[in-house]
């Protein structure tokens, strides 16, 4: 029984078997088709979506390959323009060199044209000041002269020229030291005597002053005769003038000798003023003394005119003019010097 029943169990299994084999083998055939098939639709979509984002990518690589192509052409026309730029700031600057080297060598020959302008205007003032002194003898016009010249160089602001206003300084010094004499106003006092000649009276012209009679008394009883001879005696008496004269050789001038007097005394006060301006004491000492007679002698001295015209001849021939002035020409020489060494050192 028992040996019956375990052959009959063991042939039910491989009957079994024999009837799943051909399902199993298709249902896992089925399966693995369906494996194969799902992996290969998943593989397929994989690589379609790999294509996809592959071509975007191009597509992005490709627009960003164009940018950078753009940008770079764009980079190489700045740069060709900065060239162009670089080129033309180049030549400018090479230029603006070239225009200042030029400036430089103008200001140059500007500041040389302006020194020796200077120097030239503080020659021309020395010049004047010299004049000055020695036609005119007037040392406050020739110190003006002197510190205009020293202001000039002062502008100029040069050490090489210390020694040149040194020298000049030590002149101003010695105008300065000098004794003034108003040579102007001298000369301008001379002018206006000359003038006042015209109003000098002679000592001819000269009246006696009026007198008035005494009325003679009246006698109470007097003839018609005796009144006409009394009144004809009183004319006959207004006829005649008996003066005694102080200078009782009083010269009688014609009219024209009297305009040649006058004349003449112009002339006098005119030479003694050119001698004023040529500094000779002597001639304008005697100028002045022969006015002095002149008027004393023919014109009337006790005039109000005369007076005065004899006072201001007085003062005038006390006046001192004949001083020693300085000698400014140590200025003069050095600023030549000065001016030929320049022109030496500039060859």
């Amino acid at each position: 029984m028992n040996a019956e029943t375990q052959s009959g169990t063991a042939d039910k299994p491989q009957s079994l078997r024999n009837r799943i084999n051909p399902l199993m083998v298709v249902a896992m055939l089925i399966i693995v088709a369906i494996v194969v098939a799902w992996q290969w639709y998943d593989t397929r979509s994989q690589i379609t979506g790999l294509q996809q984002e592959l071509a975007k990518r191009l597509a992005e690589a490709d627009a960003s390959g164009k940018e950078s192509r753009n940008l770079a052409a764009e980079a190489r026309e700045a740069g060709r323009q900065a060239d162009t730029k670089l080129s033309l700031l180049e030549a400018k600057l090479a230029e603006s060199q070239s225009q200042q080297v030029a400036l430089e060598a103008l200001y140059q020959e500007v500041a040389r044209n302006r020194d020796e302008v200077t120097l030239e205007e503080v020659e021309q003032l020395l010049l004047i000041a010299s004049q000055q002194l020695q036609l005119a003898g007037n040392v406050k016009a020739a110190l003006i002269a002197m510190q205009e010249a020293d202001v000039r160089l002062q502008r100029i602001d040069r050490p090489q020229l210390s020694p040149l206003r040194k020298v000049m300084l030590k002149d101003m010094d010695l105008l300065k030291a000098a004794h003034y004499v108003d040579t102007v106003g001298i000369s301008l006092r001379i002018d206006t005597l000359a003038v006042a000649v015209a109003m000098l009276p002679l000592a001819m012209e000269i009246r006696p002053p009026e007198t008035n009679p005494v009325p003679e008394p009246i006698p109470v009883a007097e003839s018609v005769w005796f009144k006409f001879a009394r009144e004809v005696w009183g004319d006959m008496k207004q006829l005649v003038r008996i003066q005694n004269m102080d200078k009782p050789d009083l010269p009688l001038l014609a009219p024209s000798q009297a305009y040649f007097l006058r004349e003449n005394l112009k002339l006098r006060l005119l030479s003694a003023r050119h001698a004023l301006l040529v500094r000779d004491t002597a001639s304008f000492k005697t100028d002045i003394k022969a006015c002095l007679d002149w008027i004393n002698r023919y014109y009337d001295s006790k005039s109000k005119p005369a007076t005065n015209m004899l006072e201001a001849l007085r003062q005038l021939h006390d006046s001192e003019i004949g001083i020693e002035l300085p000698n400014i020409s140590a200025s003069l020489d050095a600023v030549r010097n000065y001016r030929l060494a320049r022109e030496r050192g500039s060859r």
